[in-house]
């Protein structure tokens, strides 16, 4: 089946561990080349660009990772401004890594997510839901055409794991950034986005309004795992992580 997203839309991609989610929003994200079939991204081909033009498209891409890719060493504000090295100069780039070029953009963003108390502080200091949060920080500072978002709430307790949820589409509305996002908590992606794409073992399921998803096609999507009632939310029980809650769904 053959997956297209309009401009702006906000799209969730649901299924069990091993369904390809992952994979789908790193052929999205022009980070992995398909090994049948072609991919349109952003308008292009990625695969058939010039290597300086394949950088220029990736630049419009945001990508938040479960895990995100930052240098346990790195400050905080940092990590955030580097949602822009797309756009730097190598100058500016090496530069703001000493003296940060943008520290009022860096505070706005990660306001958004209760964390801007973390500006200065170390990477490696903050708790794996902190982290994530940083994560999801750099992104709403990047501004992407195109925002991809790879289990970003994991580690998140779940009233945390839909205020920043609630931030990314808030983004969407307010940029116009195509949003997709692959989430294991069922229960966002069904309140959060109003397209759902259900995936397993590498195929898709169905792509359906979320008002037109129904339980025994959760149950059978996530047969595998103990049908939808496994999904739901759990208690936040990360060992020595303790996160603050906070309540800013809408952009400032």
């Amino acid at each position: 089946m053959a997956l297209a997203a309009r401009d702006g839309e906000r799209i969730a991609v649901i299924g069990p561990s091993g369904a390809g989610k992952t994979t789908l929003l790193r052929v999205l994200g022009a980070a992995l080349r398909p090994v049948e079939g072609e991919a349109r991204v952003l308008g292009t081909t990625p695969w058939q660009l010039p290597a300086a033009a394949l950088k220029k498209l990736r630049a419009r891409i945001g990508t938040v990772h479960q895990s995100p890719p930052i240098a346990p060493r790195l400050r905080v504000v940092t990590a955030v401004l580097a949602g822009r090295l797309g756009e730097w100069s190598t100058l500016r780039a090496l530069g703001s890594l000493f003296h940060p070029s943008d520290i009022a953009g860096a505070h706005e963003a990660l306001s958004r997510l209760a964390m801007e108390d973390r500006l200065f502080d170390r990477c490696d200091r903050l708790s794996g839901g902190q982290l994530q949060r940083v994560g999801i920080a750099r992104a709403l500072y990047q501004r992407p055409a195109l925002l991809l978002a790879d289990e970003p709430v994991s580690a998140l307790d779940p009233t945390l794991a839909d205020a920043a949820i609630g931030q990314l589409v808030a983004q969407s509305d307010t940029t116009g950034a195509t949003l997709v996002a692959s989430l294991h908590a069922v229960d966002l992606a069904l309140r959060w986005f109003p397209r759902v794409v259900g995936m397993r073992g590498g195929q898709v399921m169905f792509d359906l309004p979320a008002t037109q998803v129904t339980t025994a096609m959760l149950d059978a999507l996530y047969a595998s795992e103990g049908g939808i009632a496994a999904q739901r939310p759990q208690a936040f029980a990360a060992a020595g992580a303790v996160e603050a809650p906070f309540h800013k769904p809408d952009c400032p």
